[in-house]
């Protein structure tokens, strides 16, 4: 094990690059995990940890996760606290860190599962967290991230998705069209969810039977009318009072639950 006191030692400046940039992180085909747990979960996912970094006290406060983590690591630094900061994200950071190779889930799609949720524009790194690790707990295996989404791979996304984003399967797909063909093909029933009250009230579906794909759109404008033209039908939630419509994770966590409640092939379990 290696000890790093300098702010400019190379290893940690391309290590701390791949937090402050998307760019990079693409580029590289890796990113930096942060947090005694979940650099743990990234290491019992089954993501390749290249090195990990943690501080002296970590290692004292954390020995068990440090433990599972290390084991799997390529290599290790113990690195001083004015160097960490320079690797954290956060305002109290636990002091450990991981830089990992880009997760499996990533680029991959299963068109075997019945159910599968697609996000157009989300922006918000901490609702496409929350929703991908929304979509684990209800058992989803898929999710499509289309146009311009923000990076499940950004600091805020991976702490929002607690480990989720090593699980679920996730595949950007820049084209609308490219998208919604590959689903059609699959027999799959489009449903575009909007805030309006003719559409179809999603407690009316039955999921129980055939493959969907749901689709959730931009937080502040929701889905682009090209994409709702491509889709089979409008999906709404009915809602009282004066509402007009949800924050895009609680509209996610709704439209996901009722998928899973209805059971289909998938039920609860994924």
């Amino acid at each position: 094990m290696d000890s790093i006191t300098s702010r400019q030692n190379k290893i940690v400046r391309e290590a701390a690059a791949l937090s402050s940039s998307g760019e990079e992180r693409r580029k590289r085909r890796e990113f930096l995990c942060e947090g005694a747990r979940l650099c743990q979960d990234a290491a019992r996912s089954g993501v390749k940890v290249l090195r990990c970094f943690f501080t002296e006290e970590a290692q004292r406060k954390y020995a068990p996760y440090l433990e599972q983590i290390l084991a799997v690591s390529g290599a290790s630094y113990q690195v001083a606290d004015h160097v960490a900061q320079l690797l954290s994200s956060t305002k109290h950071s636990q002091g450990v860190f991981c830089q990992c190779s880009w997760p499996e889930t990533l680029g991959g799609s299963e068109k075997t599962v019945s159910r599968c949720v697609v996000l157009e524009n989300l922006q918000d790194p901490g609702n496409l967290g929350t929703i991908l690790r929304t979509a684990e707990a209800l058992g989803f295996r898929q999710v499509y991230l289309l146009g311009d989404c923000c990076d499940p791979l950004s600091p805020k996304a991976l702490r929002a998705s607690m480990g989720a984003v090593f699980r679920v399967g996730l595949t950007v797909e820049p084209s609308r069209e490219k998208l919604c063909a590959q689903l059609k093909r699959e027999g799959r029933v489009l449903l575009a969810a909007v805030p309006d009250s003719a559409a179809l009230p999603v407690t009316k579906v039955d999921f129980s039977q055939g493959k969907w794909a749901v689709f959730i759109g931009n937080e502040g404008s929701g889905l682009t009318s090209e994409t709702i033209a491509l889709c089979h039908d409008l999906l709404t939630i009915p809602m009282a009072g004066r509402a007009e419509s949800l924050n895009a994770s609680a509209a996610a966590t709704i439209l996901l639950w009722e998928m899973a409640r209805a059971g289909g092939k998938e039920g609860f379990h994924g």
